[in-house]
């Protein structure tokens, strides 16, 4: 149920009781709305609206929920919201009819109907439809709040979207723009030759990714299975077996935090490209980023919170290292040992977990230091193996990976590498996820034989790329929580004693 404040308990269950002995007058009058299971619509209000000129004069059926009532004597005015907009009903006791003149002031805010009538403009000037019939088609039993208070707490707002849909129609635009955004990246894809598949979400062994998995359990084969935290490895399975360019957007799951950028589930889309490498996926991201930027906003340049957000490419390029030297001012290019990389990280204050090697603290520095200062959109590449277990190494320097991540607004929205596709390479690193997994890291990769195997059969030099689609949502609709971009957010049921986490 909606929230109503301003509606003491008392009164709220009188009114909830009326609209019910109003919906049984009606059903043992026949008139159950419940029994309409069809109604035929011509016509939505701001197509007539925008096209008014068209429709003048003309007769057409709309449908929709009554937003607000005036009943003035012969003469009633109601709102009608449909799933453009809002329109006026017109309605005068002489057109309908008595009885229904009589049966029509009956119905509650709320309500759904469907009316048919011309459309005219009134004397004061508003499009409206002048009613000639009007039809019950279901019969609303709850309160929604009223215009003054509205629905207001976001908490309510997110557990009833159904309810802030209705109350708070803007609400929409999100979403609106959230498709159009969809529909940019799949015609872009499309159109470079890639082909749209569907890996598995149900997993036998949770990869592809550093990440705490979701845990259920098969009856039949009794075993237990994990929601994908990525579909990387089934992907690149596909290059494996031939496929030159293959995608999938969908939902992954990580059991970790909340926050105002993290859900539970989430949407992502991860490419694969077969005779590609980590810089093709950059031409990738900026062209798949950009073009949801105009598709969705009509500009490359976006303004978010304030802040003005440039997503014409190409961006502005770094490498891990030389962010860390710019913001940390540590030069790991003169920082050879795991030894020396830990004494540097204790005296600027980096946490040191056991067997932390180099690389790690090269990470380290960076989340700590680098990524915050990250407004514009950024490539921040050439990671350290030892936090790229799936990246094949720089020819250049073999401690670092042909990788890079895609910053804005200081946010992680991609990440990407050129393969690895050498299976002695991939074992030892797996070998090495299991170490850290013997440590204590319960993010760290599992061993994947068969994606092994796979290797072993031949995967082509290949660029993948990753990109988090709800957060770059986000950024073109100027939300400040991943909640509003998505349409039912996890939420903790109603009724727990402990507060939700949020991080």
């Amino acid at each position: 149920m909606a929230n109503n404040d301003h509606i003491n308990n008392e009164d709220l269950s009188e009114v909830l009781q009326v609209r019910r002995d109003k919906l049984k007058e009606l059903q043992e009058m026949g008139k159950d709305p419940f029994k309409i299971s069809k109604f035929e619509v011509t016509n939505h209000s701001m197509n007539i609206k925008d096209n008014f000129d068209d429709f003048e004069g003309k007769v057409e059926v709309l449908a929709g929920r009554i937003m607000s009532k005036r009943v003035q004597g012969k003469v009633a005015f109601y709102d009608l919201q449909d799933s453009q907009g809002r329109i006026q009903l017109f309605i005068r006791k002489d057109n309908v009819g008595e009885e229904e003149y009589k049966e029509i002031k009956t119905y509650d805010i709320g309500d759904i109907v469907g009316v048919e009538g011309e459309v005219f403009r009134t004397q004061r000037g508003e499009i409206s439809i002048k009613a000639s019939k009007i039809t019950l088609l279901s019969k609303s039993l709850q309160i929604l709040p009223e215009k003054f208070h509205g629905l207001k707490d976001p908490d309510l707002r997110y557990r009833q979207r159904y309810v802030d849909l209705i109350v708070n129609p803007e609400v929409k635009n999100a979403f609106l723009t959230r498709t159009k955004a969809l529909k940019a990246i799949r015609r872009y894809l499309d159109g470079e030759g890639f082909l749209e598949v569907e890996t598995p979400i149900l997993n036998t062994i949770a990869g592809g990714a550093n990440a705490k998995p979701f845990i259920t359990h098969h009856n039949t084969l009794d075993i237990p299975m994990y929601l994908r935290i990525a579909n990387e490895l089934y992907l690149k399975r596909l290059i494996v077996g031939g496929f030159d360019k293959v995608y999938e957007m969908g939902r992954m799951f990580r059991n970790e935090g909340m926050s105002i950028k993290h859900n539970p589930e989430y949407t992502a889309i991860e490419l694969y490209q077969a005779y590609a490498d980590y810089k093709d996926m950059m031409t990738h991201t900026e062209n798949i980023i950009s073009q949801m930027a105009v598709e969705a906003t009509g500009s490359m340049v976006v303004d978010y919170q304030g802040t003005k957000l440039d997503f014409t490419p190409p961006w502005k390029r770094m490498t891990m290292e030389e962010c860390v030297k710019e913001y940390a001012g540590v030069d790991f290019e003169t920082i050879e040992t795991d030894e020396e990389a830990i004494e540097v990280a204790k005296k600027h204050g980096i946490e040191i977990e056991p067997g932390m090697r180099r690389g790690e603290i090269i990470n380290a520095f960076f989340e700590e230091f680098g990524e915050d200062k990250l407004i514009q959109p950024t490539f921040i590449t050439h990671h350290p193996v030892e936090v790229s277990p799936l990246a094949k190494r720089s020819v250049e320097d073999p401690r670092k990976t042909d990788r890079f991540e895609a910053f804005a607004n200081k946010w992680e929205l991609a990440n990407a590498f050129s393969e690895l596709n050498d299976p002695i390479d991939q074992k030892s690193r797996f070998l090495d996820q299991e170490r850290k997994r013997e440590l204590g890291d319960d993010e760290a990769f599992e061993m994947d034989e068969d994606f092994l195997n796979a290797l072993e059969v031949g995967l082509p030099p290949t660029g993948g790329l990753g990109i988090g689609i709800d957060r770059v949502i986000m950024l073109l609709t100027n939300s400040t929580s991943i909640r509003d971009v998505l349409l039912f957010p996890t939420m903790k049921p109603l009724g727990k004693k402990d507060e939700e986490h949020q991080e």
